[in-house]
C-alpha cells in the first residue's frame, strides 16, 4: 500500500490530537513553542548547550516499520533521540535496562 500526502498529514494530525500535549513515552508536557525556533547556525556556536535548550521540542516518531498504513507519535526530541530506530518494547526494554543498572550501582 502507498501512502499519499494526504495520508501523513492526517496520521500526523491525528497523532499531535492524541498527544494532548504530552511526550507518548515519558508523558511529560512538551514545549510546542519551541516548534521553529530551532537555528543550525546556532548550534554549531553553542553545540549541546544550545541543543539542550530544544530537549522538548515536540517530534513525530514513526511507529511501525512503514510497510502499513502511517503511523506516529508525537514524543520529545531528546526521546526521540533515544528511541531512534526501536520498537516502543524494545525502547521500553532499554529503559529497563539502563534503571536496573543506575539501582545496582
Amino acid at each position: 500500500m502507498t501512502a499519499t500526502v494526504e495520508s501523513y498529514k492526517r496520521a500526523i494530525h491525528d497523532a499531535v490530537m492524541q498527544s494532548e500535549g504530552l511526550d507518548a513515552y515519558t508523558g511529560l508536557p512538551l514545549r510546542w513553542e519551541l516548534i521553529s525556533k530551532y537555528n543550525n547556525d546556532a548550534t554549531t556556536a553553542g553545540r549541546r548547550e544550545y541543543k539542550s535548550k530544544f530537549a522538548d521540542l515536540p517530534t513525530v516518531d514513526h511507529v511501525g516499520n512503514g510497510v502499513g498504513p502511517p503511523d506516529f507519535r508525537i514524543c520529545a526530541w531528546r526521546t526521540n533521540d533515544a528511541k531512534n530506530d526501536l520498537s516502543h518494547e524494545d525502547f521500553v526494554a532499554l529503559c529497563r535496562a539502563v534503571l536496573d543498572h543506575y539501582d545496582r550501582r
